[in-house]
């Protein structure tokens, strides 16, 4: 299929750049949202593209309860190693 193969080396490319903007030695991931309300989920998402949250430093995961508990959802942010922190060159 013409242009598969610039395609998958731009998406790769992408990939190789977020995995280096977030490498845990320069900061952590910090759950800052979990609900099993998916409305809540969809306005607080809402809210982070309004106040212009860069995207990739943003991870969302869904937990699946099965049968025992309700399904979760996770909303990560990353946070980079500030002054005083473990981690930081400081």
């Amino acid at each position: 299929m013409p242009g598969q193969a610039k395609r998958k080396r731009r998406l790769e490319a992408q990939s190789r750049r977020v995995a280096a903007r977030t490498a845990p030695e320069l900061g952590r991931w910090e759950v800052v949202l979990e609900t099993t309300d998916e409305a809540e989920l969809r306005a607080y998402l809402r809210g982070l593209r309004e106040a212009g949250v860069d995207g990739p430093l943003i991870e969302i995961s869904m937990l699946c309860g099965r049968l025992e508990f309700p399904t979760t959802h996770q909303v990560k942010r990353f946070l980079r190693h500030g002054a005083g922190e473990p981690g930081s060159s400081s």
